[in-house]
């Protein structure tokens, strides 16, 4: 009983007195409140094929479930996956090093209410031309935790149209593929919060903000001419927050944080920080409020009332969190693993890419060994013996007291409930 009486414990803090139930504990933002597959079925993924019972892209094609993973390793996908309404995704769950899904994009959208934890999502030059890594265009209360995406062949991570109340948090966005290159478009009037991300080796659109966005404690490295930050850089109106966040120049760098805002893109800025000088030291400096510093935005005196982080981070304790926590970081992969060193080279190290061979392709995943669960419900039986429930009946969907399943609570007593 001891894990369950220590992550209730953890959850009466986080929860408080809000009326909506948070997607997990520490989640943040716009899409804070999704509820996921919490009121459906469990599906365990039992194996790495790329379609068929037991497969991740089964487990994503009907709405209301929560995913889990008794296999651990690289799932090879040919065509791109489109998830449904209401799934959790929790790659937390999955033995040895976690879950790689490689060779093609995701489609987000119209996948109300998701939840994406732990995973990571590499397209690669194998992916369909002219497809974003992650591609979210209609749709709404939807957040991507700890997931690391990379090698889109358009944007990497793109949230556009209709798409609406979207939290994106400790996750990183890198190397989308030359010729294109992109971090992403952030261009909806529905609300995205993008709060401690790694945006690395893009060419440009690190991201491409347009509409309603709050851009809090994020750190940006080694975009390429194209552009780091690009505000709105069009005839519609933006209202955006950017705080806290750090811009660190790399070897591909060749212009300044901020570019191609009007007066049309109005923005509160606070506390940002921009080391240009590629010199191997961590020694940036604060960059003025003024429009210039800001590529040409209009800058407002009060802060739009969004949703915003629980704890404000200073642009150095950024640095620290973002290289030691963000991504699939469970288990960090090869590929995560260069890119952190390369923020760490503080300017001298980084690249961008035209495939993913430079970075050794998605790498080898040990599979770790598949937990024994005997009644089938996702949670292996020596965590239902603390949980207190019952590991010969399939109770895993059953909600506790705080109205998270035993499921979530397992799942999320695996990682870090806050930062």
């Amino acid at each position: 009983m001891q894990l369950r009486h220590r992550v209730l414990a953890a959850l009466l803090a986080l929860v408080g007195s809000s009326s909506a139930l948070l997607a997990f504990p520490g989640a943040e933002g716009f899409g804070a409140n999704a509820v996921g597959g919490r009121q459906g079925e469990v599906y365990v993924v039992t194996n790495l094929d790329d379609s068929g019972e037991g497969s991740l892209r089964d487990a994503v094609s009907a709405t209301d479930r929560i995913v889990v993973f008794a296999v651990g390793g690289v799932i090879n996908i040919e065509e791109r996956l489109v998830v449904s309404k209401r799934v959790t995704i929790l790659g937390q769950t999955a033995p040895g090093d976690g879950i790689t899904v490689y060779g093609n994009g995701w489609s987000f959208s119209n996948a109300d209410d998701a939840i994406v934890r732990y995973i990571r999502i590499r397209m690669g030059s194998g992916g369909d031309s002219g497809k974003d890594g992650i591609t979210i265009a209609e749709g709404g209360n939807m957040i991507f935790d700890h997931v690391s995406v990379s090698w889109g062949r358009d944007e990497t991570f793109s949230i556009s149209g209709t798409a609406e109340n979207i939290t994106v948090q400790n996750t990183i966005i890198a190397q989308g593929l030359e010729t294109h290159s992109c971090g992403g478009l952030i261009q909806t009037d529905g609300g995205v919060s993008l709060f401690r991300n790694l945006y690395i080796d893009n060419k440009t659109r690190n991201p491409k903000v347009k509409g309603v966005n709050e851009f809090t404690n994020n750190l940006v490295y080694n975009w390429g001419g194209g552009g780091g930050y690009i505000a709105g850089d069009s005839d519609g109106e933006s209202h955006a927050n950017i705080i806290g966040n750090y811009f660190i120049s790399g070897p591909s760098t060749s212009v300044t944080a901020f570019t191609r805002g009007n007066a049309n893109f109005h923005g509160y800025v606070e506390n940002n920080f921009y080391d240009p000088d590629q010199d191997g030291t961590l020694n940036g400096s604060e960059l003025g409020a003024s429009s210039n510093s800001y590529g040409g935005m209009e800058i407002v005196a009060e802060k739009y009332d969004y949703p915003a982080v629980g704890r404000q981070l200073t642009p150095d304790e950024v640095v620290t969190y973002v290289t030691e926590n963000v991504g699939a970081s469970l288990v960090r992969d090869s590929v995560d693993s260069q890119l952190i060193d390369q923020v760490l080279s503080y300017g001298t190290d980084g690249e961008l890419i035209s495939d993913e061979e430079s970075m050794g392709g998605p790498g080898d995943l040990d599979g770790g060994t598949p937990p024994t669960d005997t009644d089938g419900d996702g949670i292996p039986d020596d965590a239902e013996a603390e949980l207190g429930t019952d590991p010969n009946v399939a109770d895993s969907l059953e909600l506790d007291s705080i109205g998270y399943t035993f499921l979530e609570v397992w799942a999320n007593s695996l990682v870090p409930s806050d930062y």
